[in-house]
């Protein structure tokens, strides 16, 4: 008699899952809905966020960074994100590398971002963001 173990999976995986979330943030950008863009980030004031002004610490100045940078819909645009690799540190813990494009009709913005993303109490947030 043979017995088989099998390990159904339960749930994504932590790259599906992260992903998910990152067309969580595309969604809410191109709605654009700031406050629900910003709900994939740790709502802590460890959250990090580095872009092309320096250093914002806080998801609340992240928040005001990002409503004072894109005050409406045209100035915020078509969200694209180009998702190049990802490193797994630790179970919990992974590297983002990926590319950003904003299509506006001022003109279009693109670059490049790391990010870290961390599952904290079941959920993965993003809790430094280096995008430039």
């Amino acid at each position: 008699m043979a017995f088989h173990s099998s390990h159904a999976q339960t749930g994504p995986t932590p790259e599906q899952a992260i992903r998910r979330l990152m067309q969580q943030q595309t969604n809410a950008w191109n709605h654009g809905n700031i406050p629900g863009f910003m709900q994939t980030y740790w709502q802590s004031d460890s959250l990090l966020f580095i872009g092309k002004n320096g250093v914002t610490y806080g998801w609340q100045a992240t928040l005001e960074r990002y409503k004072k940078s894109y005050p409406d819909t045209a100035a915020m645009g078509r969200l694209h994100f180009n998702l190049l690799e990802f490193k797994q540190l630790t179970p919990e813990l992974y590297f983002l590398v990926g590319q950003w494009h904003l299509q506006r009709a001022a003109g279009n913005l693109q670059g490049y971002f790391t990010l870290l993303i961390r599952k904290i109490n079941g959920a993965w947030k993003i809790i430094a963001d280096h995008s430039s």
